[in-house]
């Protein structure tokens, strides 16, 4: 499955869902710009677009939420690696109170991939991060290794977004 996404106003944003009432576009905003988000086969959805295929897929995106995006910058050589660190994850992630939906996305032009998990609130999402499973989860990336992963290639990001109900 693809997945594209796009920035703009919420007006522009919402004009595109409107021209295109067959695909489900998912509209999100933060304090910075609005996101439209699509999932399927469909190209020709957005006039510009950042494209990803998706590596691993757990949930259902929903209309309302809270989305958190990791962009993580990985090396050619390092995809590989990266990847299977993603498809062999414990999942505890999906256990917890609030999650929707998590999506590991591997870009079609460039070199940063996305882990985007969607949560019924923000709430939800830092119930999440204070929790043991993500402290197990992440325990090779405390403060306190601060040396980068092999495959990375560079810092990584977090963008946060809420969803856009019309």
């Amino acid at each position: 499955m693809k997945v594209l996404m796009t920035i703009g106003t919420l007006e522009y944003l919402q004009k595109i869902k409107q021209d295109h009432p067959e695909a489900n576009i998912l509209i999100m905003q933060n304090a910075t710009n609005g996101l439209a988000y699509y999932e399927g086969n469909n190209d020709d959805v957005f006039s510009e677009e950042r494209t990803y295929e998706t590596v691993d897929s757990v949930g259902e995106m929903k209309e309302e939420g809270y989305v958190v995006m990791n962009n993580i910058p990985v090396t050619d050589e390092g995809r590989p690696i990266f990847e299977d660190h993603f498809l062999n994850r414990q999942g505890k992630i999906e256990e917890m109170p609030g999650f929707q939906a998590i999506r590991v996305l591997r870009p079609v032009h460039g070199n940063t991939y996305i882990i985007l998990t969607q949560w019924e609130n923000e709430k939800r999402f830092h119930d999440w991060k204070n929790s043991q499973s993500f402290a197990r989860a992440h325990q090779n990336q405390s403060e306190k290794n601060q040396e980068r992963p092999s495959y990375s290639a560079g810092p990584s990001y977090v963008t946060a977004y809420s969803m856009v109900v019309d």
